[in-house]
């Protein structure tokens, strides 16, 4: 019975050995495997988290990280978070979107505001086939009139006497005495005479008395003038010159006592109610016009405008200007249009109807036009293809669509953050603790050119607040450097900058080293800031100064 129960207790025993060895084992391999999981894993405390310079972790986005850079220095690129080698600042990353296009630069409203951002959309606008030309009055050369004399004569009276004259069309303008149409006067009488007395003795008429007046009438005479001489039975040594037409004497060839040969110009009478303008178009443009475009025709001494359409285009160009003339007929209404006046005339085609965006929207680089268009990430840089420039309008062939939202002013500062980036890149951020914007991806100013820094114009009356470092004083320039931390107010990094002091004298009080407090005021003038208050503080090491560079 005893040996019974001693092997039980035996038996007991080995069992409870085996249970504990189990368990043990079991417990050692979850632990060893833990121990496994926890070294193939980097520690939390190992991991590198870049920071903004305002203080905001970059690397908990979820993004996918091209490179570092420092803002200040850009074009430079790093495959490590740290510190950046040319500012006592944190290097920033820059991110890819998960597409693989990057992201837009993303402005807060109250950046927007400051920077004077402001948007535009894409809208229709009719579009003609507009140029531009200067032109010149001349007068209608259908109405250009010259009064001649048909036989040899001397001019006895001259009744217009001098160029610019008024005429009517028949008003006698100058009386000529000439011998050979007094002898046909004096034919042509008797001739009269004879063919009355032979009427009455029952003769029949042999019509030499009609060609003699018909021949009165081919020397220059008028019909009056041969009534009136055959009604007196007396020929007239004088016979008038009459104006042929109505409009302003142009030429005037000769004086009283004159002497007339047959062909010789008297006088040159124009016709001024209706115009020409002549207009040189550049060869290039000559294809675009056509007969019955659209002329409107301004002068410097006609207010209003006058409006005529293209009536001829000469078929030849100038050999010398290399420039097609165009003739555009106008109405001359009170005589205000007066030969070889210039003016400014704009030629309209068929217009048709295309996208449009304001003009100083586009940026011309030079090899391509850009356009930053305004979607729901940010502001995007968009390649685009221009046509017609209109009213301040630009016509835009391809690259945007209606409804766009495109930046009409301050689209400069974006596209050189989005050169300096790439494509684009971050412009600035309002951090969840101050609110404080990043920099805009200036290039890194030299030391001379720091106090040179254009500032961001403050909205604000209130003066901002900095502290830093003294690193040189200039106090006859009142001049000091100083390694400043972030001001959240103005959104600028630590750095190291040069400023103008406003009081001189409080440099006196200062030397390198000295931990200061300063107030900011911006100079209307250099569009700077200048310190308006400089104090010494207590120095504090915790704090982190921008490092000379």
């Amino acid at each position: 019975m005893k040996r019974l129960h001693l092997l039980s207790a035996i038996i007991f025993t080995v069992l409870i050995g085996i249970i504990i060895w189990l368990g043990w084992d079991k417990f050692h391999s979850t632990a060893s495997t833990e121990s496994m999981v926890k070294e193939s894993m980097p520690s939390t405390s190992m991991v590198t988290k870049p920071a903004a310079p305002a203080g905001v972790v970059q690397d908990n986005s979820g993004k996918v990280v091209k490179y570092w850079y420092d803002p200040m220095v850009p074009a430079q690129k790093f495959d490590k978070p740290g510190k950046s080698p040319f500012m006592d600042m944190q290097l920033e990353p820059k991110y890819a979107e998960a597409d693989g296009e990057d992201a837009g630069v993303s402005i807060s409203s109250q950046t927007q505001h400051n920077l004077g951002i402001r948007l535009a959309k894409v809208e229709k606008h009719d579009f003609g086939n507009k140029l531009s030309a200067v032109g010149r009055i001349q007068p209608d050369e259908r109405k250009l009139y010259v009064v001649q004399t048909r036989i040899p004569g001397f001019v006895e009276r001259l009744l217009v006497r001098a160029i610019g004259d008024q005429v009517a069309k028949g008003q006698k303008v100058a009386e000529m005495y000439a011998p050979e149409l007094l002898a046909a006067q004096q034919e042509y009488l008797a001739l009269s005479v004879y063919e009355t007395d032979s009427a009455t003795k029952g003769v029949a008429s042999s019509g030499l008395a009609q060609a003699a007046r018909s021949r009165l009438k081919l020397l220059g005479m008028s019909e009056g003038e041969i009534a009136a001489i055959t009604q007196s039975g007396k020929s007239s040594p004088r016979f008038g010159i009459y104006a042929p037409a109505s409009g302003v004497l142009t030429e005037l060839n000769v004086r009283e006592g004159g002497q007339l040969m047959p062909g010789t110009s008297l006088m040159q009478i124009t016709d001024l109610s209706n115009v020409w303008l002549i207009a040189d178009v550049p060869e290039r443009d000559a294809s675009k016009l056509k007969l019955g475009n659209l002329a409107v025709v301004r002068l410097q001494g006609v207010a209003d405008e006058i409006k005529g359409k293209v009536s001829y285009i000469y078929p030849s160009l100038d050999a010398t200007t290399r420039s097609l003339q165009v003739r555009v007929e106008l109405t001359n209404k009170g005589g205000r249009l007066r030969p070889s006046m210039y003016a400014n005339v704009e030629f309209t085609g068929e217009s048709h109807g295309a996208l449009s965006v304001p003009s100083e929207a586009v940026i011309a680089t030079g090899t391509r036009k850009v356009v930053i268009v305004k979607l729901k990430n940010g502001f995007h840089p968009v390649d685009v293809s221009t046509g017609q420039e209109s009213e301040s309008s630009t016509e835009i062939l391809q690259g945007l669509s209606e409804g766009d939202e495109v930046v009409a002013s301050g689209q400069f500062l974006i596209d050189s953050e989005a050169s300096l980036s790439g494509v684009l890149s971050k412009l600035s951020q309002q951090t969840e603790k101050d609110g404080a914007m990043s920099d805009m991806g200036m290039k890194e100013p030299a030391k001379d050119e720091l106090s040179n820094m254009k500032m961001p114009e403050k909205t604000s009356e209130k003066m901002p607040v900095g502290r830093g470092k003294v690193m040189e004083i200039d106090a006859k320039s009142g001049k000091v450097t100083l390694a400043h931390e972030p001001i959240a107010e103005l959104g600028w990094p630590a750095m190291t900058m040069g400023f103008i002091v406003k009081d001189a004298q409080s440099l006196t009080k200062l030397k390198v080293g000295d931990t200061v407090q300063f107030e900011l005021k911006s100079n209307p003038n250099t569009e700077q800031y200048d310190i308006e208050h400089i104090d010494k503080q207590i120095p504090i090491s915790s704090r982190k100064m921008g490092a000379k560079p």
